[in-house]
This record gives C-alpha cells, structure tokens and sequence, in this order.
C-alpha cells in the first residue's frame, strides 16, 4: 500500500490529521508560527534533495518521510487556519460602522414573506467614509406584502448594519445549524425589514456563476411548461438540475425508506451516469490515442457543461472535479492506480476548501467510491452468472451493495436510519435513474421535447413503485441513535470484517468481532438506560412551550405543538428520539385533569416522580393563587401578568422556569424579580434547554 503510486494516499492521511485538528483551535496567531514550521521544513526536504548524494540522504530515508509528513501535517493545519475569514484584519465585525454594503452570494429563497440569502460583505460606511471590509453573512429580510423586492445572484445592496451571532442549537439533539453555517465562513446572521435594504442596480457576482444560475432558472421554467404533474416536476428539477422544489413529505418519505434520497440530490452518482453514458458513447475514439485526448477533451466539455446547467452546484462541481481527475489520469497516466486518482482529487479539494472534511455530502461522495472501487469487483466475483442480462443486474447489485457498505456507518450516525429494502430499491431505481436523466437532458432541447410526456411518466411511475417498497412491512428501521465512540467502534469492526473476508484472516476477524461485540455492549449499556430514565426536558422554543415528561420508553408531553408542527419536527422529535421514547401522549397544558402512573396533572399542579411543579398561566391573570405547599418549580406560561412577589408564603420553591410564551419584556422582568430574590431561573429562550434527570 505504501508504494511510489500511492503517493497523494500517503501525504492525504496527514492533511486530514492537520485539518481535523487545527479546526478546533481558533487563535490567528498560530498561522505566523505554522508558516515558519512549514517553511523551515521545506527548505530542509528541498536541501536534502538537492545535495541528495552529497549528504549519503538515502541513510536517513525514514527521517525525510517523516518530515514530508509532518510539513503534509501542517500544511493541513496552515489552510485550515488560513480559511477562517474571522482571523482576517478587516473582517466586519471588528469595525464600528453603520451601513453594510454586501452582494448576493447564493440563489435567495423566499418563504412565508421573508427572503433569505447569503451576501458577501465588501465594505462598511462609517460616518459617510467608506472602509474596505470582508466576510459572510446570513440576511433573512422581511418583505412588503404590496410590493416584494426581488434578489439575483450578485445584487448589490447596503443595508444598516445590524447582525448577531448565529445561535447555537439550543435543545438535545437539534441540528446545529451554527456549526452548518461555519462549515461555509459564515458566523453572523441579520434579520432586518425591506426598508432596510437599499438595492444599488450593481451586480459583484462571478459572471460564470451568475449565468450558470440564470441558465438553471430557464431549464426550470421549460420543465414548468412541459410537465404537468408538481410532484413529477418537483422531482425532475431536484434531481437533474439541482434547484431546491418543494417535494412532499410522502416523495421524501418514499425515497428515503427505500435507500434512494441519494438520487434526489445532484451529486456524484448523477455525473458518474453522464461519465458512463459519454464513456460507452464515444467508445470507439479509444483506439487511437490522438483519439483519447479528444475523448477526454469532449467528455470534460460535457461533465462541465452539464455542471453548468445545474447551476454550479457544489456537490456537483465536487463530483465534477474527481471525475475529471479520474478521466485525466485515465487518459495521461502510466500508472493508472484508482486509489491514487481518488486521493489526489481529496487532496486537491481539501486544499481549497479544507472545510470540506465535515461536509456530509463530501465524506459520503468520496466513501461511496471508495467501496466501489474496492469492495465491487471481490462482491460481483462471488457469483459466476453465464447470462449476459442476469450477469448486469448481479453487476447493480453489486454495486449498490458495495456503496451501502462503504457508507454503512456515517448513514447511521447522520440520518439515524437503515433501509431495510436498500437493494430493492436501488436495483428498481437504477434503470429509471438513467432514463430520466438522460431524457430529462434531451427534452430541454426543442426537437425533443415532445418526449416530455414519456419523461413526466417515468417519474410518476418510479415515485409509486417506490411508494410501495417504502410502505412493505419493516421497511426501515428509524430512530438509530449512536454516539462518536460506537461510530468509531462500527467503522474500525466493518473494516476489520472486509479485510478479513477479502484476504481469508482469521486474526483480522476476531479483531472485527471483538470490535463489534463492545460495540454491541455499548448500545445494550445504552438501551438499558433508556428504559430506566426519568427525567423532564423544558424545550427551548421561540414562541411556543413544550415539556417532555419522560419515563422509560414512553413520554407526556406539555405543548402547544401538533405533531406536525416543523416547530415539533425540528426541535423536539429528534430530542424524543435520542432518547428512544417510542410512545408519546401530547396534551396541553389547559388540560383539567390527568392521571397515570407516575404523572399527575390537576388544578395546575404536576407530580411527577415525586417532582412538584406549579404553573401560573393567564386564568391567573390579576387573581389571588390560593395553593400552598413546597414546589420544586414555578411555571410562568402563556404571558401571565401574575406576579412573582404575589405568591402566597405558604408556597416555597427552588426554581422559576420562564417559557416562550411570555414577552421578552416580560421576561427581562421576571429575571430582575428573580434576581432580587436570589431564586433560580430557567429561561426557555434563546437558552439551553433545561434538563431535570432524575435518575442518576
């Protein structure tokens, strides 16, 4: 494996150690003395090879590799640094300044009446003097119901400059949208109103990038006018051109119990079809090698091409470039070795953007082809099958097994979901894959646009099959939740396992299963603490509350919220989930009066696992509360204009906990109330949620 061809594999490995780590360490001034490290370095290595024979270097072969990896180590270290636009001098918060003059970085969305989009900032006007300023920042504008201003890519606008930090996840389990903005250099966000914003009819934007976009825009509208059918074009702009359709949650549902959301996002497995299909096209230039270079001159111009009409999106301009790297070292390399190839595309990319290594999509492209590379042809060599057309779909087979394996792990681990019925459906799904991409290319041309309607039918067609796949019995198993540690342990018993079947080593297979049986442990270890938990989980919400009562596998839940509320989908489910909790009863906190075992609910009082809570909502508003008793919280909900220093002395409590519900001035009252009194509060916004274990 360590041979003179497996050179970018070698000093890849590395790289990633120096990006992996040095992310976590945010002080600019490292960047002088990594710089200085790196340097010394290479003027060592680069003397060495000069005096090569001088200094007898072939005696301390072993201290120049380890050099070379060290410099690959901070060279990792130094981009990484490098990348992060808040160690930049004029990065625009550390100057005072009014205005913000920013351009449009991205295709805006409007939802609800609010445009968002991202904007790159230029400058800042301080007191009528322009400064020069740099970085991103995330602008959510409201606007006019009458008369809605409309964004492109590349508009330029000035608008007051008021931004906050992106907040952080503030409830279990919550995506970490902060740490998703990071991931693009992006660390401050604004909300401001239309009249805030002052469009100056400029447009800053990369010429190639903007008519890529505007050339996007025009396929969707032509699909707009041929298919008939939303849920059809939904569909086709989403998985041929990229552009972000509204598909229902029953499409999404479908593809995703079957194992097949990965053809819903334009990514490596859409142009590696393209490659495939200009590959088998233009097979017969491969006799000459004069032919070759204008094979691989075409087939480029094509992959890029088709880059374009997706509007340069970043999964596909990443797959775009490892397959131009593959077919260029296919075309112009001695040694053709696929690992090399694949790493030398990493390489590269990490270089520019070493932010990549925590891109899901980037972790998954790069695994996927890796087990294609690897693990297909030993699993397609398991079968002889003599027939030509049986022997093709074994070869499908093979391959989506192959990818499902390589990705097996980090599936788990980021969408907490196995597809039972994987096979079934990516075996059914491959054939209409290929046809509705290459139909779906061919009827934007004008001649070929009568076969839009075979087109829209092929997609209806492929949605209901895998509807039905998604709806079989067990289909998938949901809820999977594994932390680093059991990821780490999975991945190290899979490779393990593979290694060991692929080269017949028993050694290697009882590492796997040692591996895999304390992975087994952990998840047994876990599962019994589920089953045995109580606790009570106060939701940070925006404008809502919400209350996780839960015991074991099962939960009461104090909300406001349906079930279908993205408010519940996005903040509270993934949190009930984690915690396993497959049984939940929602009421509301109006509720007269409930009783179960170990919960009770009666006159605004709950006992639960001997944990009293008392809560005061408006049917107290300008009343006497007639209670007493010890409580170990005060609940204050639904803007109660209770207050705090009426509650009868008869009633002693450990803690306030203040929910959404009640206004933010409201709010700051109640905080000062507590303040005086020295009492504990919680405030369930703009707060980590408050978490009672009562279990240890």
């Amino acid at each position: 494996m360590f041979k003179e061809e497996y050179v970018f594999v070698r000093i890849l490995i590395p790289l990633v150690a120096g990006i992996s780590i040095f992310y976590f360490l945010h002080e600019d001034n490292l960047i002088f003395i990594i710089s200085s490290i790196a340097l010394f370095l290479f003027l060592a290595i680069l003397s060495v090879n000069i005096y090569y024979k001088k200094l007898n270097a072939y005696r301390f072969k072993g201290l120049t590799g380890i050099l070379i990896y060290l410099l690959c180590f901070l060279l990792g270290g130094l981009v990484c640094l490098t990348n992060n636009e808040k160690f930049k001098t004029d990065y625009f918060t550390k100057k005072k300044v009014d205005y913000l003059k920013i351009w449009v970085n991205d295709d805006p969305i409007k939802a609800s009446g609010i445009l968002r989009f991202k904007a790159k900032v230029v400058a800042g006007y301080q007191q009528a003097r322009q400064i020069k300023l740099s970085g991103q920042i995330l602008i959510a504008a409201k606007l006019d119901s009458i008369d809605p201003l409309k964004l492109e890519y590349g508009d330029e606008l000035v608008i007051a400059a008021k931004y906050l930090p992106v907040e952080p996840p503030y409830n279990p389990a919550e995506f970490n949208f902060k740490h998703w903005l990071a991931l693009q250099n992006i660390y401050e966000q604004s909300f401001i109103n239309q009249t805030e914003l002052f469009k100056t009819n400029q447009n800053l934007g990369n010429p190639l990038l903007k008519f890529a976009l505007e050339l996007r825009a025009q396929q969707v509208a032509k699909y707009r006018k041929l298919i008939k059918n939303d849920e059809a074009f939904a569909v086709a702009s989403t998985l041929i051109l990229g552009y972000r359709a509204d598909l229902s949650k029953e499409t999404l549902a479908s593809y995703s119990k079957t194992g097949t959301i990965h053809a819903l996002s334009v990514s490596g497995s859409h142009v590696a079809i393209v490659f495939f299909i200009l590959d088998f096209l233009l097979m017969s230039l491969d006799k000459k090698k004069s032919f070759k270079v204008l094979k691989f001159i075409l087939i480029c111009l094509l992959i890029w091409s088709y880059a374009l009409i997706t509007g340069l999106s970043p999964s596909v301009v990443r797959s775009a470039i490892m397959i131009t790297v593959f077919i260029t070292a296919k075309t112009f390399a001695k040694n053709k070795n696929s690992y090399n190839t694949l790493a030398c595309a990493a390489f590269c990319q990490l270089v520019y953007n070493p932010y990549l290594i925590w891109d899901v999509g980037f972790q998954l492209s790069y695994l996927s082809v890796l087990g294609l590379i690897y693990l297909q042809p030993k699993i397609y060599k398991w079968m002889y099958i003599e027939n030509k057309w049986v022997n093709k779909i074994w070869e499908l087979i093979a391959l989506s097994i192959a990818a499902q394996i390589a990705t097996f792990p980090l599936c788990i681990y980021y969408f907490h979901q196995f597809p039972v019925y994987f096979l079934l459906g990516n075996l059914f799904i491959s054939i209409p894959l290929i046809l509705i991409l290459i139909l779906g290319i061919a009827v934007l041309i004008p001649p070929i646009d009568l076969l839009s309607g075979i087109f829209e039918w092929i997609i209806v067609f492929t949605n209901q099959v895998l509807k039905w796949i998604g709806d079989l019995p067990y289909a998938t198993f949901s809820s999977i939740w594994i932390n680093l540690p059991e990821l780490i342990l999975l991945s190290i018993s899979l490779v393990f396992f593979v290694f060991a079947m692929t080269k017949y080593n028993k050694r290697l297979l009882f590492l796997s299963l040692s591996s895999f049986i304390i992975y087994q442990l952990m998840i047994a270890y876990n599962s019994w603490e589920f089953t045995n938990q109580k606790k009570i989980i106060f939701f940070t919400l925006r404008k809502n509350y919400a209350a996780a009562f839960i015991q074991g596998n099962q939960t009461i839940l104090l909300t406001d919220l349906n079930p279908e509320d993205k408010t519940f989908q996005f903040f509270i489910k993934p949190a009930l989930d984690q915690a396993q909790v497959d049984s939940i009863k929602m009421i509301s906190i109006k509720t007269n009066m409930l009783t179960m075992p170990h919960f009770i609910l009666k006159d605004k009082q709950i006992i639960f696992d001997q944990y009293k809570i008392l809560i005061i909502d408006s049917l107290f508003n300008n009343k006497r509360l007639a209670a007493r008793g010890r409580f170990n919280a005060v609940w204050f909900t639904n803007n109660t204009k209770f207050k705090i220093e009426k509650l009868p002395k008869e009633i002693e409590y450990q803690n306030i906990i203040i929910d959404a519900t009640n206004k933010d001035y409201k709010i700051d009252w109640f905080k000062k109330i507590a303040q005086n009194n020295k009492v504990p509060i919680q405030v369930l916004k703009k707060n980590p949620a408050y978490l009672i274990r009562l279990t240890e």
